[in-house]
């Protein structure tokens, strides 16, 4: 059986966190299909780059295109442009690797490329709805009309949640379409350990409470209401040492430093940037309580692992979030407002829950299932 992955979203070296989940779902698909990559780089029109595969992607034999993108101005045409870009590779593609069936990953203008050559040229694809490209594609008019368009052509979609799942049902996608599927978790990585000994391998005190924030620095995170909220929970006089270590990077980085720094809170603000996966393993193995506010969300993987460490997490309830994050047993789900967020977090500081009953909650998230799951819906659609 053979595979075609298609997708802006798949890592490179010089960002290795693109795509990331992708990848991972690839991997474990490549004991059952040969695979392919085309990793496209949307780029201005006329400009191009050169973009080299990590090591332990090459086995997926990415290519990567540059392919013709108009920020802003070019929602009626960027899905054209990036089909046009795509089509004689596709041709040539079908005569050295006769692909069965086409992955496609990030609504638009990805999927949406893809659609249009699946009519053409006659294949069926596999389309993933990630998250923002739902969230907020659909709230534009031209980029909603073309994607309600382009999916029902698609075999099936893959939505990360759910609510996912549902946005795209009452925008007209046939709900018979639409399969939620979530990611897994790496437990060989993500896994409960000693909390002493993971703040001694990392060199944080063991006499002081941590809140962990782990994703990007933008406004949809809401790292800035971190920070606010670590303030309030430092008002408190039995909880005034806590720390706040936030792992990532971004935009609001900056803002984030001076925010720390005017609240007179900046020497418990720890800004790390990014860190690997088994860096971040550690750290929520020696946090007390992960902190993710965000505005809106599909499902974050980082709540997942948090939960395979056995670590409790006060999030959002928005989104996919309610769907994995169970309530008190694990944690909080609240509005992402200061007053409910700081208060979430005093909470579960001054009565941390245990860790084994979270760890066991998160162990039924693994990367088989999902690939199991996704198996199950691209073998028919490759007439298997």
């Amino acid at each position: 059986m053979r595979l075609l992955f298609i997708s802006n979203l798949f890592p490179d070296t010089r960002e290795p966190y693109r795509g990331l989940d992708n990848a991972t779902v690839l991997h474990h698909l490549a004991a059952q299909w040969k695979i392919r990559t085309l990793a496209l780089r949307p780029t201005l029109p006329f400009r191009s780059g050169t973009w080299t595969a990590r090591k332990e992607d090459r086995v997926l034999q990415p290519e990567f295109l540059a392919t013709p993108y108009l920020p802003k101005i070019g929602s009626r045409w960027n899905h054209r442009l990036m089909a046009r870009a795509l089509r004689e590779r596709l041709q040539s593609l079908r005569t050295e690797f006769p692909f069965d069936v086409v992955l496609s990953s990030w609504i638009y203008p990805d999927s949406c490329a893809v659609a249009l050559l699946a009519e053409e040229l006659g294949f069926h694809f596999v389309a993933i709805a990630q998250g923002s490209d739902v969230h907020q594609y659909l709230q534009h008019p031209v980029r909603r009309k073309i994607i309600t368009r382009a999916l029902p052509s698609a075999f099936g979609v893959i939505t990360r949640s759910a609510e996912l799942a549902r946005l795209l049902g009452d925008a007209g996608v046939d709900a018979e379409k639409l399969h939620p599927i979530y990611n897994g978790v790496d437990h060989a990585c993500f896994r409960a350990a000693e909390r002493a000994a993971a703040r001694q391998a990392l060199g944080l005190p063991a006499d002081k409470q941590i809140i962990l924030f782990v994703g990007n620095f933008y406004a949809i995170k809401n790292p800035l209401l971190v920070i606010e909220a670590h303030s309030q929970v430092c008002d408190d006089n039995t909880l005034s040492h806590t720390k706040l270590i936030m792992i990532g990077d971004g935009p609001l980085v900056g803002s984030a430093r001076e925010l720390g720094d005017r609240l007179h809170f900046g020497a418990n603000v720890v800004l790390t940037g990014r860190k690997t996966s088994a860096e971040i393993a550690l750290y929520m193995q020696a946090a007390d309580v992960l902190c993710l506010p965000s505005v809106n969300e599909g499902v974050p993987n980082v709540i997942l692992e948090a939960f395979a460490c056995g670590l409790p997490v006060v999030a959002s309830r928005v989104g996919g979030i309610p769907e994995v994050h169970p309530g008190e047993s694990c944690g909080r789900l609240v509005e992402p407002r200061l007053a409910p967020v700081a208060a979430a977090l005093r909470a579960i500081l001054r009565e941390v829950p245990p860790s084994a009953p979270i760890a066991e909650y998160g162990a039924q998230f693994t990367w088989e299932k999902t690939a199991a799951e996704y198996h199950a819906l691209l073998a028919p659609a490759a007439g298997l």
